[in-house]
């Protein structure tokens, strides 16, 4: 029984193939498509799925990220941050229940109001003197704070300011960001006169709101988008085209310098002494004969959570200008051995899904000898990311670094590629003929149809009729690297398992 289960599987992995190499001979991209998504209807589809091949079909081509107000809503737990954020949304997206701690992670959503669009985030409680989990939750929201353009703090107003809402009213000042205060739980008139005690906190007028009822909410949102600073305003209105550049790296490891040095003058302040940078540098630098944003961050010291004072905090901040960013070039120091922070950085920008540029830095400070244990350094360490442009570079003298144009261009442009369904499938139709998934426990599940719903960077969705190991999806990603390129740009590859429908 085993036996002919197997052999109906391989009959089916060749028909499969065999199909699509009779489709690749002379029919379109189009027809291709529509012959393999026609045998996803034999599986059980969800709608989540049915929407994914639709965003697929009006997947448009990538354009540099716009620069949106980023609006983020805190507060301590259980004040009803994320029924605000789904009134503000006008749909149910962020799950409500009467219970503190529901919302651990920061979400961000589009949203939009009187014509300007903005990114909503929406953030777990934070609370003082706690450890573990609650300890992780608060670090997200106060991460939320410093990527924000202009913070929500939500307060119960029928309870009042308790010693949480004043302890998270002195992080606010110190973020330095502007803040709006909302009550929250003002159903009537008659709660507003609490509403009105909260102006003890020192944050200027509370907007009573009720998030249930939707009362006060355009109010809110007024305030909100009249507090968005004149700088980003500014920003919004630079061309589409300038691209945003992140500079990191550990401390003393030549950020500063080479922004300096990019910029022909003396735009942040340099010294040996480590850690001299604390907060992200915006400025505009013509390369090539275009203007770029780039963006000076403060040196990764070690783990967010494990940091403390300033270091904690620009931690964050160097956090939240990766966010904004759309490629990150990160500096190593080509005179020193790879340390555990270098691939610690690299990982961020990797799991930030950003485009990624390796700039060797000090090379004017290696010798031949260095060399030689540098790049067994490089092939050993960073082999997670040998698809990563790398350029030697020395920012204290200018050297090579015109070549750091080439390399963003590559990263960039491998951000925002788009592979053709027809072609996608043609190339998964090889793969799997050429190398099946091997059988475990008596099955050996097949690649049913895979799309590449979005950009920015490129994600590839498959559908297979069963589980495809890591291993195995470790090893399609490198062959769609080696077919498609995407040098510079890190590849997400999901699976979704489907069943034949029970007939």
């Amino acid at each position: 029984m085993v036996d002919q289960q197997m052999d109906d599987e391989r009959t089916d992995e060749v028909e499969v193939a065999g199909a699509v190499d009779d489709l690749e001979g002379g029919a379109e991209g189009a027809d291709r498509t529509t012959a393999l998504r026609a045998g996803l209807e034999d599986y059980e589809l969800s709608d989540e799925d049915y929407a994914l091949l639709l965003a697929e079909e009006t997947g448009a081509a990538a354009e540099p990220l716009e620069v949106l107000p980023v609006v983020a809503v805190v507060g301590r737990p259980n004040v009803g941050k994320s029924s605000l954020v789904n009134r503000i949304l006008g749909r149910r997206e962020a799950v409500v229940q009467d219970l503190p701690g529901i919302t651990r992670d920061r979400v961000s959503y589009p949203a939009e109001w009187s014509g300007q669009r903005f990114t909503l985030v929406d953030t777990g409680g934070w609370e003082q003197d706690v450890a573990g989990l609650e300890a992780r939750v608060a670090a997200q929201a106060e991460v939320a704070v410093e990527a924000a353009d202009v913070v929500v703090l939500v307060v119960d107003a029928t309870v009042g300011a308790t010693g949480t809402d004043e302890a998270v009213v002195r992080l606010l000042r110190r973020s330095g960001k502007p803040v709006v205060l909302a009550a929250n739980k003002v159903d009537d008139q008659r709660g507003e006169a609490d509403a009105a005690t909260l102006w003890s906190l020192g944050l200027g007028e509370p907007h009573p709101v009720s998030s249930v009822h939707g009362r006060g909410s355009g109010d809110l949102l007024d305030a909100v988008l009249a507090a968005v600073p004149e700088e980003l305003q500014a920003a919004r209105e630079r061309p589409s085209g300038m691209r945003r550049v992140a500079l990191l790296g550990r401390p003393n490891v030549g950020k500063s310098s080479m922004l300096n040095k990019l910029t022909g003058s003396d735009r942040v302040v340099v010294d040996a002494t480590a850690g001299t940078t604390r907060d992200p540098v915006d400025e505009v630098v013509e390369l090539a004969g275009r203007e770029w944003v780039f963006v000076d961050t403060a040196g990764i010291r070690r783990r967010v959570h494990q940091s403390s004072g300033a270091d904690f905090y620009a931690s964050l901040r160097t956090q939240a200008a990766l966010e904004k960013a759309e490629v990150a070039v990160v500096l190593v120091d080509g005179s020193e051995t790879l340390t555990e922070q270098d691939t610690r950085i690299i990982s961020t920008v990797v799991e930030a899904g950003r485009a990624l540029v390796l700039a060797v830095n000090k090379w004017d400070l290696v010798d031949e000898e260095r060399r030689y244990y540098l790049e067994r350094e490089l092939e050993r360490d960073l082999v997670q990311v040998r698809w990563a442009p790398r350029v030697n570079v020395s920012a204290r003298t200018g050297r090579h670094l015109e070549r750091l144009v080439p390399a963003l261009d590559v990263a960039l442009d491998s951000w925002g590629t788009r592979v053709p369904t027809g072609r996608l499938n043609s190339f998964l139709g090889q793969v799997v003929a050429e190398h099946p998934h091997p059988v475990r426990g008596g099955k050996q599940p097949r690649i049913l149809f895979g799309t590449q719903p979005s950009t920015q960077p490129p994600r590839f969705v498959v559908f297979a009729s069963g589980f495809l190991e890591a291993g195995y999806r470790r090893f399609l990603e490198r062959r769609l690297r080696e077919e498609f390129g995407f040098e510079g740009s890190p590849v997400e590859l999901s699976v979704r398992v489907r069943e034949r429908r029970r007939r």
